[in-house]
């Protein structure tokens, strides 16, 4: 049947989602094609058409759609018996069915097939928009929804804070993220636990062109061993139920596999063939989904030391290895330990609703000269239990003088202090206190001429 024309056009917003969808077309009816895509094409990233079911078959096999919209009545096969074949193989799209013979039967057999809604001929072209607009509101909720859920689990709140401090280390790791950002390159995060790993990454993430699309961050070690495949690749079950995995739902985003040594060598294998042909095949499907995405990887493990050890895989190691980002401990950037505290100090006493404890110069002090083994995530722990408490640890404790935000005014004081007692400790000796305090030479020469030494 002919679709009916739209009425006057109007300023009507179907919103965000509908500009960024991809959707396949399958109907025999050139006019109602045609129609279609006039309809969408304008509105949405990318419309294909298909004339039967095999084509559009073949056209899933090569690109991944957000929904497809699907005639029931065509030659040969009705629309819900070709979906019953494809959702057995692996159909990862949502599906909105058009017919004009509706029925009991027929909307009984849709639910079972999973149609997301059923629109019937003859319709005008606001209601086709509202329908897709509506499946795809639903679609990302869903998407939004897991994805907040793993997140939470995974405990990611944490680590969704600043790269914070102005040392040369951390200006060094800002300017590469900067370099980095532009390319869909893969980045390997290495250095020691809580030097903030997940924060650089997240960073580079909000630096990309992919700002816009989930940020999926992943412990490997935290995720079973028998379960780790499901979770990131999917799996479609006894041929009609489907779980996304991870890998889908950050599709045109980023994804973080931090702690990637403790991947088991059965998913390093499956991981290595989706960075090779970016595609991903879910557990029990027979169909491969193309895959938009930018991988990023952290560990605080030596993987040199796990290839030789047979523990990782070198054709992995070599392909994920492709720009290595070293996060630098916390006693290498001595220089932000006063900012981190400080910033630490008032975010908890807000969350917490309860006071802010004296960041005096004593206590900057002693911050200053600890070596941090846990790095930043150790000083921020330090800050919130101090903070519940009401008081640092005596190792800690200061004099009580001054604190809150005029802890930064006191950082030139603190590394005055700290430096000209490291270099009476090395008689002087420029060089080897540079050496002490993981600064360059330069670095020395300079505060010094500044302080008048």
């Amino acid at each position: 049947m002919t679709p009916q024309p739209a009425p006057e056009e109007t300023a009507e917003d179907y919103g965000q989602n509908l500009a960024h969808a991809s959707v396949l077309i399958i109907d025999d009816e050139p006019g109602m094609r045609n129609f279609l895509i006039k309809t969408l094409g304008a509105r949405c990233r990318h419309v294909e058409q298909a004339r039967t079911c095999e084509e559009g078959a073949m056209i899933l096999d090569q690109v991944h759609f957000d929904l497809v919209i699907l005639d029931n009545i065509m030659p040969g096969k009705t629309g819900l018996d070709w979906l019953e074949e494809q959702r057995r193989v692996g159909l990862f799209a949502d599906t909105i069915l058009i017919t004009a013979y509706a029925d009991l039967d027929t909307a009984i057999k849709a639910l079972r097939a999973g149609v997301t809604d059923f629109v019937l001929k003859p319709f005008r072209a606001n209601q086709i928009l509202n329908s897709v607009a509506r499946a795809l509101d639903r679609k990302y909720l869903a998407r939004e929804n897991y994805l907040l859920r793993h997140e939470l689990s995974a405990g990611g709140q944490a680590a969704r804070g600043r790269l914070l401090g102005h040392s040369p280390a951390i200006r060094s790791v800002r300017a590469m993220l900067g370099k980095l950002a532009p390319a869909p390159t893969s980045v390997l995060f290495t250095g020691a636990s809580g030097t903030g790993k997940e924060i650089a990454a997240r960073t580079l993430h909000g630096l990309s062109n992919r700002v816009e699309k989930p940020f999926v961050a992943v412990n490997c070690a935290a995720i079973s061993a028998d379960r780790i495949a499901e979770e990131l690749f999917g799996v479609v079950e006894d041929g009609r139920a489907r779980k996304d995995g991870l890998l889908l739902h950050a599709d045109g985003g980023t994804l973080l596999l931090d702690e990637v040594a403790q991947l088991p060598e059965h998913v390093q294998a499956a991981l290595l063939r989706v960075l090779e042909d970016k595609r991903i095949r879910p557990i029990g499907s027979e169909r491969e989904i193309p895959l938009n995405l930018r991988f990023l990887f952290a560990t605080n493990a030596d993987l040199k030391a796990a290839v030789r050890e047979g523990r990782f895989r070198a054709d992995l190691y070599h392909r994920i290895n492709i720009v290595n980002v070293e996060m630098p401990n916390l006693k290498e950037r001595q220089e932000d330990i006063v900012e981190l505290a400080a910033l630490f100090m008032s975010e908890f006493a807000g969350a917490l609703g309860m006071p802010a404890l004296d960041l005096d110069a004593d206590v900057l002090l002693k911050l200053s000269r600890y070596d941090w083994p846990g790095n930043v995530r150790e000083l921020r722990n330090l800050i919130e239990r101090s903070v519940i408490l009401g008081a640092f640890p005596e190792e800690f404790a200061g004099s009580g003088r001054g604190g809150g935000e005029a802890a930064l005014e006191t950082l030139e004081y603190v590394e005055q202090r700290h430096i000209m007692a490291v270099l009476d400790a090395c008689g002087g000796n420029r060089a080897e206190a540079a050496r002490r305090l993981g600064v360059a030479r330069k670095t020395i020469d300079r505060k010094c001429a500044a302080w008048g030494v």
